[in-house]
């Protein structure tokens, strides 16, 4: 009995609810229903587990710094988590972070504190639940406060758009996930300064083709060797020549085979890599924006060629138009007299009878 009872004892400073194992570096609060992060984790942790809780906020200070200074790797996907406060997370030795599977509405971009951050690995898949947040997390990554992130995995949040420049100050980036998104274009977004990218997520959006700004970019990028495009809903219309052309010299996309058309009805199901030009019926790609500014342009040229005509007709016959008016000013002037007539006559009783007397 004596034996059993060490051998089941919580070792010393392990929180009650949690699992703790001081050989392995361990602490796991799994399933355990904390609504707080305990304040009693053991000093020599170097992997969290808080998973599975009602836990909502992270305020500051929640993992504080001199009592967790080897704490590299911290899991909270699967909890309640709504907020992350300015210096909740502002840990010396982090290096991995799992938000994923949380409804977060709010995120600091001092999340980390002040200065920077060792963070290598963020997943946040599943975890942004509305454009603002987003917002906030383009805001921290801009800051440079993770310029040593390495993998950034934002899938399965129903993203549309991205905020542009939200990936400019992240040079150490490797991985990036953006998979199983709503995304409909990546006009907005660059790519520009992310030297070591090596693997590109795209699959499961709503993508409808690339832009030659885009594909441009892709190129420049010398570790990037990993794209994955499948899983969209490519428009096989004119302006997907440039993405087709790009996919048959490219060795950079995974499964290109694999693409094929969304629509319109006539293309679908055609794999990209088989599409030529008389398919498509076009000889030039179509740029939407560019064609509606030449309208525009066109438009302008054609209403001052108009106003200059009218303009020179009105000058031209300025005479005749002079005469007209005078004419006009004239007839309104002897039809004015003559209300002006009727109404002294109406206004005199006299002029009344006499003008009687006179029509008798």
């Amino acid at each position: 009995p004596v034996l059993l009872g060490c051998g089941s004892a919580q070792p010393s400073g392990c929180p009650a609810l949690c699992e703790c194992s001081e050989p392995a570096k361990t602490v796991k609060c799994v399933n355990r229903n904390l609504t707080a992060v305990p304040p009693d984790l053991p000093p020599y942790v170097r992997s969290l587990f808080i998973t599975g809780n009602p836990l909502t906020d992270l305020p500051a200070g929640a993992f504080p710094a001199q009592r967790l200074p080897d704490l590299a790797s911290l899991n909270l996907s699967g909890n309640h988590l709504r907020s992350v406060e300015a210096g909740a997370l502002a840990l010396p030795a982090l290096r991995q972070l799992d938000l994923s599977g949380n409804a977060l509405v709010s995120f600091s971009p001092q999340a980390f504190g002040e200065g920077g951050s060792p963070l290598e690995e963020l997943a946040l898949r599943g975890a942004l639940s509305d454009h603002g947040v987003v917002l906030s997390l383009a805001a921290l990554l801009q800051s440079g406060a993770l310029r040593n992130l390495s993998r950034l995995e934002l899938a399965d949040n129903g993203l549309l758009l991205l905020p542009a420049g939200m990936f400019t100050a992240l040079p150490a980036l490797r991985q990036l996930d953006l998979s199983n998104n709503s995304l409909v274009g990546l006009r907005n977004v660059s790519f520009q300064g992310l030297g070591r990218l090596q693997s590109l997520d795209l699959s499961d959006n709503s993508l409808g083709v690339l832009w030659n700004s885009t594909l441009a970019q892709f190129r420049s990028l010398p570790a990037l060797r990993h794209i994955v495009l499948g899983r969209n809903t490519w428009v096989c219309d004119c302006a997907i020549e440039d993405l087709v052309a790009w996919l048959k010299e490219s060795d950079q996309v995974e499964s290109k085979e694999a693409l094929t058309c969304a629509s319109p009805d006539k293309m679908l199901g055609k794999a990209l890599l088989k599409i030529n030009g008389s398919d498509l019926n076009c000889s030039v790609p179509i740029d939407l924006p560019s064609q509606l500014q030449t309208s525009y342009v066109f438009l302008g040229i054609v209403l001052a060629l108009i106003g200059a005509i009218f303009l020179l007709v009105l000058y031209l016959n300025r005479k005749g138009i002079k005469k007209w008016m005078h004419n006009i000013r004239d007839a309104c002037r002897d039809h004015m007299e003559g209300y002006h007539y009727r109404y002294e006559i109406n206004a005199d009783p006299r002029l009344t009878n006499l003008s009687s007397n006179s029509d008798v």
